[in-house]
């Protein structure tokens, strides 16, 4: 319920709310709002968050997980903290060190030969994300730990993409982003998404096919 309810929260948020600047990291500016959400046939995931400092936010996240063979699935619901921990910023480019944490309640549910499972463990989720970017490429790698008692989910990610063309900043950017991406235990295989993203002031809407050949849909919102 939780996670319908934030869900369509966000997305009201994101077609109604507006602002100045748009940014590949965790969070916006200080005193902004962030909604995030990243959504395909296993992996849901949506938060959104408030710049309590130029380098800190704290926020509200919800992921849906399930294994490739439908066996086992995982519904979180935390608390994330961020920390913008470095940013160089460059003649023509910016890059960043982020710390992006969280604990939460899991719910847990596993079936496997006719046994049926569901058990509600605390989840923490500690990671790192370095992101560098220009108006032409775009470069990001992520690993969080998603752990909690005899469960280990850690969750590797690394992007890279570039603009088709330079754009004035009140237009609409396309870019060609690729992730691969893989969550341990849940998927013994990385996935692979070409995805178009669409850049037009403080949003960005990504969507494209897995190499599972599974649709993805990913958006950001800065108000």
């Amino acid at each position: 319920m939780f996670f319908k309810v934030l869900t369509r929260l966000w997305l009201t948020a994101a077609a109604l709310m507006t602002s100045q600047y748009v940014i590949a990291g965790p969070m916006g500016f200080n005193d902004s709002y962030m909604a995030m959400g990243d959504f395909n046939n296993h992996w849901r995931e949506s938060f959104i968050n408030y710049a309590i400092t130029p380098r800190d936010a704290l926020g509200v996240g919800a992921t849906y997980m399930r294994a490739d063979d439908k066996t086992k699935t995982r519904t979180l619901e935390e608390v994330i903290y961020t920390r913008l921990l470095q940013r160089w910023n460059l003649p023509h480019a910016q890059a960043n060190v982020w710390f992006i944490g969280g604990v939460g309640a899991l719910q847990a549910e596993d079936k496997q030969e006719g046994v049926h499972h569901d058990v509600s463990k605390v989840m923490i989720t500690p990671g790192i994300q370095f992101d560098y970017e220009t108006t032409r490429v775009y470069f990001a790698a992520t690993h969080r730990f998603y752990r909690a008692s005899d469960i280990n989910h850690d969750f590797t990610s690394a992007r890279a993409g570039f603009s088709f063309y330079e754009t004035d900043y009140d237009k609409t950017q396309p870019w060609l982003i690729v992730e691969a991406r893989n969550m341990n235990g849940l998927s013994d295989k990385v996935e692979v998404t070409p995805m178009l993203r669409l850049i037009n002031k403080n949003f960005f809407v990504e969507a494209g096919v897995n190499n599972a050949r599974e649709p993805r849909f990913n958006f950001m919102y800065i108000f």
